[in-house]
This record gives structure tokens, sequence and C-alpha cells, in this order.
């Protein structure tokens, strides 16, 4: 062998086996510098995303995470699920994997009582839970931020994150590993000293300043005509979107963040997993393993420190970066929340402190007025366009003329507007050094908006309310929906645009109209297909066969609701009965008084009302009849029972009938007059508050021995 061709081999190695070692020490090389760029720009996130504290400038970090791609690209085999390039997005979805929830992703309790009395409740029901007296000490609490997003369990397996899943009904979520990677406050791999397998439980949400640049992003693809492109309601909307985008480079794009707030699955001292005293101490453990924790989280003593909390973040609330809807409160000691336990799918031991409606000012450009079911009139302010607790707001209602007139409500003026019980948008009041000098005062009109039919207030009554009756076409439209609602005639398919529909092309004039409409006439309305026709004409058929009582509360008589009309149905027996009595038999009903009685009486006591229970009746709807059934002949009477949660045996509303028919009367909440409350799985404060007054509690082999007649 020549001397020029020997340098070319390593101790007699062939070329092939030097060319493989050549390659080895290359991927040995490519693989060490993978590992260094890969904690680099772990550590580099963690300092910009979560301590906020960048330590090189963002060009550093794009030049090392390119070449981390680079290596990546060239050597496939080192890339690895929890590399920072795996952020970036870009797996396309056809649908999201089911992910059962190992522990239970539970929701908490919510305590409407905005006042620190709230906070104060919470406090009283944890120290009689734990058997403390007033000489005992406070207890120690941890408070923390409500946030406006969207539940997530992260599940870390070797220190990798391994599976991200929603809530979705707290036993079961879906797979968002792939968005979730995106988010780059969140850990993609954990300190050595992490538990073998730990799920982290947290909020996903979108910051108000990320939630405007995402609007204003959207706002200049739609003018440069993109198809398909939107702007978003509110961050939590844009957050939950981002989570569930089947594109994760769509979901990239979205600028989410991350709060910790507690702990699902995890090894257990005996596995090596850690183990604490407090759940402030386990939230701290978070935060050194890179996860964060909103920095308003605090430790806090007895009723005043969660008084004092609840009333310093409201403070604070508006100058947050994100949305809050609330505080939460949960017992420190964990060995104290272990004892406390949980009330079927809520924990004792936490509760969520909800704040008052957000209010926003806006100006009033014009004044509705809208015509209800039973012809009432109400004052409606159309406002420009404000965002509220949520949601944007352009409609507030005005109850009717004298609330209006009591805030002073006109066109022009500049309002403050809440979204009172966070539902319900309306006026709070007038800002009156804004108010235009011509601004015209309210008058409710004197006629019907809608049929022209004249508009009265009856006396001792703050609302107008049109005298058209179903000549109204905004009454019958929704007398002919309210005919239809599943508790009363049960007419399924029968929707409010079909409604709208059959009355503004004349087809249904009266409720007995609906009976004789023909597959044609149907099949031929917008959004209706032959089937959806015939759906709807046997559905009309099956409701001809009904109770007294539901028939009774599906003609829309005001003040009766459904329980008055089954009073009534049980009371009488017969319809011509109930349409004969005087104001005077009527009161003997139970729950039924004067002003019950009297618009009973006024309801039958019109021609035409009596003309559409004729044309029911000749159209074939039927019900049962017999003699009235004495109260004190029913093996329930006298019995008051409350139904909550979800029963195994039947629907809530089967049971309720059944109970009725026995007797006894059902109703929506506890007190000390409660006989009994039938609890099911998820049943919630009023299980709580019938231990709390020692009412008996029943499942649902209690409710069957209930509805034998006999008393459990």
């Amino acid at each position: 062998m020549s001397p020029q061709v020997g340098d070319l081999f390593d101790d007699g190695l062939s070329s092939a086996d030097a060319s493989a070692k050549a390659l080895n020490r290359s991927v040995e090389l490519a693989a060490r510098r993978v590992q260094e760029l890969s904690q680099a720009l772990h550590h580099h996130a963690h300092a910009y995303y979560t301590l906020d504290a960048p330590e090189i400038p963002d060009a550093e970090y794009d030049r090392l995470f390119r070449e981390l791609q680079a290596l990546e690209s060239a050597h496939p085999e080192l890339l690895t699920p929890d590399s920072p390039t795996q952020r970036v997005g870009g797996q396309v979805l056809d649908a999201f994997a089911p992910v059962t929830h190992r522990v239970p992703m539970l929701s908490i309790r919510t305590e409407t009582d905005t006042e620190a009395s709230g906070a104060e409740a919470f406090d009283t029901r944890i120290r009689k839970e734990l058997g403390l007296t007033d000489a005992d000490p406070a207890v120690d609490y941890v408070a923390e931020l409500k946030f406006d997003g969207l539940a997530m369990s992260l599940r870390y397996e070797g220190g990798v994150l391994s599976q991200a899943a929603t809530r979705g009904d707290g036993e079961t979520g879906e797979d968002v590993t792939a968005n979730i990677r995106t988010i780059g406050q969140i850990p993609l791999r954990l300190p050595t000293d992490a538990p073998p397998v730990l799920e982290v439980r947290g909020e996903v949400y979108m910051r108000r300043g990320d939630f405007e640049a995402l609007n204003e992003r959207q706002r200049q693809r739609i003018a440069a005509g993109a198809k398909g492109e939107k702007t978003f309601v509110n961050p939590r909307n844009a957050a939950a979107g981002a989570v569930r985008q089947l594109d994760s480079g769509i979901a990239a794009e979205r600028p989410l963040s991350f709060f910790a707030y507690g702990l699902g699955d995890i090894t257990g001292p005996a596995e090596g997993g850690p183990q604490w005293r407090t759940h402030y101490d386990m939230l701290q453990q978070l935060k050194v393993w890179g996860f964060p924790v909103a920095q308003q989280t605090a430790c806090v003593q007895g009723a005043s420190g969660l008084v004092a909390f609840h009333k310093r973040i409201a403070a604070e609330r508006d100058a947050l970066p994100y949305d809050i809807d609330g505080v939460v409160y949960k017992v420190n000691d964990l060995a104290q929340q272990q004892r406390l336990g949980f009330v079927t799918r809520e924990p004792r031991w936490a509760v969520a402190h909800k704040y008052p409606a957000q209010e926003e000012m806006t100006t009033v450009q014009a004044i509705d007025v809208q015509v209800g079911r039973t012809g009432k009139l109400t004052p409606v302010a159309k406002l420009a366009p404000v965002f509220v607790g949520g949601v944007t707001v352009t409609n507030a209602t005005l109850h009717n003329e004298l609330e209006a007139r009591r805030k002073d409500v006109r066109v022009g003026d500049t309002v403050i507007v809440r979204r009172a019980g966070d539902v319900i948008p309306e006026v709070v009041s007038v800002v009156l050094d804004r108010r235009p000098p011509d601004a015209p005062q309210f008058t409710m009109m004197s006629h019907c908006p809608v049929c022209g039919s004249l508009a009265e207030r009856e006396d001792g009554e703050a609302d107008h309310r049109c005298t058209g009756g179903l000549f109204c076409s905004a009454q019958r439209k929704q007398a002919i929906w309210h005919f239809a609602h599943r508790r009363a005639m049960d007419v399924d398919g029968l929707g409010d645009k079909l409604v709208d529909q059959l009355v503004d092309t004349a087809q249904v004039q009266t409720l007995a109209d609906l009976y004789h409409l023909k597959l044609d006439t149907l099949a031929n309305m917008d959004r209706m297909a032959e089937k959806s026709a015939v759906n709807l004409l046997e559905a009309l058929e099956k409701s001809k066969t009904t109770t007294l009582g539901r028939f009774i509360f599906s003609l829309g008589i005001r003040h009766v609701g459904e329980a008055t009309a089954k009073e009534l149905a049980r009371h009488f027996g017969q319809l011509d009965a109930v349409m004969a009595a005087s104001e005077d038999a009527l009161l003997q009903v139970a729950d039924v008084g004067p002003v019950v009685a009297h618009s009973i009486r006024t309801f039958f006591d019109q021609p035409h009302n009596r003309e559409v229970v004729q044309a029911l009746r000749d159209a074939g709807v039927s019900w049962p009849e017999g003699d009235a059934l004495a109260p004190t002949e029913m093996p329930l009477a006298g019995i008051t029972v409350v139904l909550t949660g979800t029963l195994q045996s039947m629907g809530r509303d089967e049971a309720k009938e059944k109970l009725e028919a026995l007797g006894a009367k059902v109703a929506g909440s506890v007190s000390k007059k409660t006989h009994y409350v039938v609890a099911g799985a998820e049943a919630g404060s009023k299980l709580e508050k019938a231990q709390a007054l020692g009412v008996p509690v029943l499942d649902d082999t209690g409710l069957a021995v209930l509805l034998t007649g006999e008393k459990p």
C-alpha cells in the first residue's frame, strides 16, 4: 500500500468503515448541538413568556431557532416532541380524539352574592364543616383570579408534554396537544426533579392587547378581500377557537397565554413524586418547574382576608391585561381539603366569587318599542355597539314607560350600560352633562307599533299592553310559539323562523290553523324540505292527544304558568268547568290569587278566545277529562319535592309530571317547608342547602318508592 493511499485510512480501516465512523461522529456532534440549542431556547422562552424578562434580542433567538430547525431537517431522527420548533404548528387533524381524564376536571361552585357577604358565607360554611369554634384560629386560604378562558389539562410523562386536553364534560375532553404546543408559556419539557407523571390544570386565555392586535389583523385581511375571515367577539371566544383549530398552523398565529392553578393525576410520594402540605406550596413548585402562576395569587386568613382580596382585585380588575369575572377561594391546607371532600361533583373547599356585571358608556341612537306574547309593550334603547361583560351590546331594555321616565333616558343621551346578571343588558343611568340640548323626552305611544290597536296601561300596573290580542301579528307569533313549546303542546319542529313565515304569509292566523296545514304549503317554506314538512305534520298530529293541564298552559293566559295550569286541571277536571268558573271559584284553586283569577276570567270572557278553544277542539285536539279530584284524595297531597341533578331512572320533566300527578308540589328551590330533595348526578347548591337544613335527600331508589305513593 502506497503512503498516499494509507493516509486515507485509520489504523487499517476500510474506506467504508472510515466513512461510517465519520458519519457517526457527525451525528453525535449534531445531537449534542441540538440538545444545547433546545436547552438554550427553552430557557430563553421561559424568560420571555413567563418571567417577562428576555435575556437576548429577538434576532438572536431567531438565529438559534433557525439553526435548530436546520439540524432537525438534516437529522429527522433528532426531532423530539418537546423540541422548541414544535411550537410553530402546522399539523392538520381530521378531528380531535377523545381523552378520558384520569382525574375528573371538576367545576367549582359559584357564589353569586357579589358583596363581602359572599366571602363571609363561604368562610362560615368551611368553619362549620371543619367543626371549628369561635375560639379556633382563622382558616388559611389561597385566593386566586377567576380567568375568563378555557380550562386545560397538561399531562407530562417522563418530564415531556405528552398530551393536552380540554375539560369537555369533566370526564372526557378533546386532545388538543398539537395546538397547545404552540403556546410559548407552556413548558414542553420539565426539570429532572419533576415527578414521572404530572398533570397540570390551568386556563388558556388571550390577553386584551393580543386580542385587539388579532382583530386588527383580521380587519386588514377582510379589507384586503380575504374570504372566510371575521373579527372575534371577545378574548375568550378567540382563545377557544384557536385551541380547537384542526390546523395547528392557524393556532400558532393566535397569541394564546396560560396560567396554572392546580393538579390532576400525579405520581405519589411512594413513586418518587413530591408531597406538599399546602395548595400554595404546590403553586410555588409549579412556578419553579416553569409554569406561569398569576402574581396576584395570595395566602389570606379568614373571612376578612377573603373580603380584602376580593375588594383589592375589584379595584385592579380593569387594569389587568386579561379578562376575569371573579376570584376563587381555596382552603390552603391539603389535609383540610381532603377532610372537606366534595358535594357530588363540586369540592366543598373551593368557591368562585363573582363580581358585579361590568359597566360601560355608550350613546342611545333610538328608542324602539317591542311587543311581547301577552301584548306587553317594552321600550328598548338602540345603542352604539359597546363591549360589556364579554359581549358586544347593541340593545338594552328600558322595561316600561315609568322606568324610562324615572331614568329619563332620551335619544342622543350618553348612558352607562350594564349586563344585569351577565345576561340582560340594561341602562343603569344617564350621563346628564353629555345630553344634547334638544333631546326629546320619551313618551310611550298610544297605539301598538305592529297592528295599530290601542295601547293601554291598566290601573296599578307599570306596563302598557296592546289590546289587539291574536289580531296582532306580534302577539300571534309569540302565542303560536308558546303553544308549540315542549311543556305545552310539544310540537317538535315548529321553530320561531317557521312561525314567522307562516304568520307573515297568512297561512296561520289562529292556533287552530296549525292543524289544517298541508304538506305542499310547508315544503315550499324557506329552509323546509319535504322530510321536515312530513315530520312537522306528524308532530302536529301527535300533539292532538294531550292533557288538560298542558292545553290550559298552551293558551298563553296571562299569569298562568305550567304549575298553575296543572292545578286548574286537577281542581276542576274539565275545561268547560274552568271556562265557566267565577273569580271566587277560581280563588279556591291552590296557587291562584286575585290577580291570576281575574286574568283567567278576563281571558275566557273574550269571545275570540272561546272561538279559538272551540276551533282547536274541532280540529281534533283532545284530552282525558273527569270529575275533579280533591287534593286530600291524592297520595302525595301536601308534599313538596325539589328535583336537582341528573336522574338515572328518568328525566326530571317526567319525574315532575309523575309526582304532580300524585298530588305533590314540585318546587324550584329548597326551604324549611321542603319535604324531600331528589338528588341525581351533578347536584349542586340545592343539595348543599338541603343538607344544611336537614331536609331528607332521596336518590333514584327513594324516588321510585315515592312514586308508589308511599313516603320513604
